[in-house]
């Protein structure tokens, strides 16, 4: 590979499920694999450890994840974007909804 080529870098989408180290957050990401012999759609989750460096991720949150260089013994994955916002607790309003 030469210097003009450029590096693909692969991105997941997942949802946050740990956010209790700092600027890390578990991230699981969930993906459909057929089974070979018996040909059923099975889902499979595995969980990685990314970087987030402003701590804005919550739990539930559904992010976007890169592959970058490695950051420490497990982390080898960093936050591009929040894709969707965790949704609050049931019955929460919005605090700039009109109430009647």
């Amino acid at each position: 590979m030469d210097a003009s080529t450029p590096i693909r870098k692969t991105t997941k989408v997942g949802t946050v499920v740990g956010t209790k180290m700092k600027k890390t957050v578990a991230v699981e990401v969930e993906r459909l694999v057929r089974h070979p012999l018996y040909k059923k759609t099975i889902r499979k989750q595995e969980t990685f450890l990314a970087h987030d460096e402003y701590e804005k991720c919550k739990v539930g949150d559904v992010v976007e994840i890169i592959e970058t260089r490695p950051i420490s013994k497990r982390k080898r994955w960093r936050v591009v974007t929040i894709v969707g916002l965790a949704a609050g607790p049931a019955g929460e309003t919005d605090p700039g909804e009109a109430k009647s």
